[in-house]
């Protein structure tokens, strides 16, 4: 038996108070197993890795993969052993890989069989000298089934506390390199606590996981509160639209919670079964990432699903803001209100306070808000101010407290002395009939220093082939002030999405000629 000391432990918790309750289930392999079993085998994972692999408290271990239940099998082997894990975008080249690997020093790498070639190259690069994979053959990698067929879990087992670095998150890179946030235990449990009222987590909820586990979203929204509360997490390989309608509206699977991105939620109701889907089960639709178009509301709301809008990044263990149901309803276009245990501020550009009502950069201070990167004091510098994070995004309060994100502090431009936030633009372009896509940035004007650039994707329909670009200017000159409206229309085949389903406006920026 392995030693017993007062160390927080979900699953050892559940295996003894809910052994026969389904943690899991991973839909691509269909393996399903109990809080029991899961327990058992994790147990027996971090004993091998302590006992034949050398990893002990503060080590940290990464993990190359598209998603499976295995990464959470690493994550709480990772915290019964106090070590931390390092989920990778399995889409980054090499060269990005050994910049992360070179950053946060790995001693294991899991991967998958099918990117073996890569992680063998990637370990080679990074000097990372133990593998594993975990389906598959890969030469100099241990197998990972085989390190679980043991009757001994006898290992040492941390003490960790609030402290106690549990992951390190490296954000999606959408300005450049990625940075690796740390992410504590205390992070992840305040995390949940302080979401568990606008979400309804709660005993027995059941999980559908689609957004990628080396993402904050795929990990806390919400498989995470699933096993923090003893409720089911159901995991799969990638998005896939009609799967995911189809797992929504079997009532014999009885999702609960569903969280994912505007475009995921865009794309499943293009579905030709989204007409017939229902939805028994769903207590909780949450959506964030991006800034999500009226008509998207519009159209689950007339399903019966209210969309309710979250808030958060990569440094907050996934949340900062949420919608309550009723929030969802009267304050449309809102990201909700701070959670419970968040304190924030509003300021400007020299960190002074604004009044209710106008538009600064969003700060937090929370016990579930990253201390830091890993590595980085130069970011640490920028990024926090006596404890406060600065979340780079512009935002307005009301006098009820709901926030407003108007966009990333970033991609707000200047157009003849007016800011211009091309979320409040995209809003109105998702209204047009025969837009799928669409993303505004600025680009330099001789004249008005900036001005907007649309980049449009049209619908494979009727609406989308016929639509013009002048028709796209109508519709703007009528809905927005004059400096608002887009000077240049571009259509596009499609837009450049970072694994999260954001859209990478540095690389349409990258794309956009010199105009004025």
């Amino acid at each position: 038996m392995a030693q017993a000391v007062n160390s927080p432990d979900w699953l050892r918790y559940h295996a003894r108070s809910r052994p026969e309750a389904v943690a899991v289930v991973d839909i691509g392999s269909g393996r399903r197993f109990t809080y029991e079993e899961f327990n058992r085998r994790a147990e027996c994972l971090a004993a091998s890795m302590q006992l034949d692999f050398g990893i002990q408290a503060g080590d940290r271990v990464a993990i190359y993969s598209q998603n499976t239940s295995n990464i959470f099998e690493v994550q709480f082997a990772c915290w019964k052993l106090g070590a931390s894990y390092v989920p990778l975008n399995w889409r980054l080249a090499l060269r990005e890989l050994v910049y992360i690997a070179t950053d946060c020093s790995p001693k294991m790498l899991f991967h998958e069989g099918e990117r073996a070639d890569v992680a063998e190259a990637f370990a080679t690069t990074a000097g990372i000298t133990q593998r594993v994979c975990w389906d598959g053959v890969s030469s100099g990698a241990a197998d990972y089934e085989s390190m679980l067929v043991t009757s001994d879990s006898t290992f040492v087992r941390a003490q960790n506390s609030h402290d106690t670095l549990a992951c390190v998150m490296y954000t999606s890179g959408t300005t450049g390199h990625p940075k690796g946030a740390i992410i504590t235990h205390g992070a992840m449990l305040w995390n949940i606590l302080s979401a568990t009222a606008p979400f309804a987590f709660r005993a027995g909820m059941v999980n559908l996981s689609i957004l990628p586990l080396f993402h904050i979203g795929g990990i806390n929204a919400f498989a995470n509160p699933a096993f923090h509360y003893g409720g089911t997490s159901h995991i799969t390989r990638a998005f896939d639209p009609a799967l995911t309608l189809e797992l929504l509206s079997d009532p014999t699977i009885g999702i609960t919670h569903f969280l994912c991105v505007p475009s995921n939620y865009l794309f499943m109701s293009q579905d030709p079964r989204f007409e017939t889907a229902t939805f028994p089960t769903l207590v909780t639709a949450g959506i964030g990432g991006a800034p999500t178009p009226l008509a998207l509301l519009e159209r689950w709301a007339a399903k019966g699903v209210i969309l309710q809008q979250g808030y958060g990044m990569t440094e907050s263990a996934a949340t900062i803001s949420a919608q309550t149901k009723s929030e969802a309803i009267e304050k449309v276009g809102s990201i909700g209100t701070p959670l419970l245990h968040l304190e924030h501020r509003i300021v400007d550009e020299n960190g002074i306070d604004v009044p209710v009502g106008g538009v600064g950069e969003l700060w937090v201070r929370a016990p579930n808000i990253s201390p830091g990167y890993l590595n980085r004091p130069d970011a640490n510098e920028s990024s926090y101010t006596d404890g406060w994070f600065h979340t780079g995004d512009a935002m307005k309060e009301d006098a009820n407290g709901a926030l407003y994100i108007l966009d990333r502090w970033k991609d707000m431009y200047i157009s003849g002395g007016e800011n211009v936030y091309p979320a409040e633009v995209e809003n109105v372009l998702y209204g047009i009939d025969g837009i799928l896509e669409a993303a505004v940035i600025g680009v330099p004007d001789e004249r008005w220093g900036e001005v907007g650039k649309a980049y449009v994707v049209r619908k494979p329909d009727d609406a989308g082939r016929s639509l013009k670009a002048q028709e796209i200017t109508d519709r703007c000159v009528a809905d927005l002030a004059k400096y608002k409206v887009p000077r240049y229309i571009e259509f596009i085949d499609e837009l450049p999405h970072n694994a999260t389903g954001k859209i990478l406006k540095r690389d349409l920026r990258s794309r956009a000629a010199p105009v004025g």
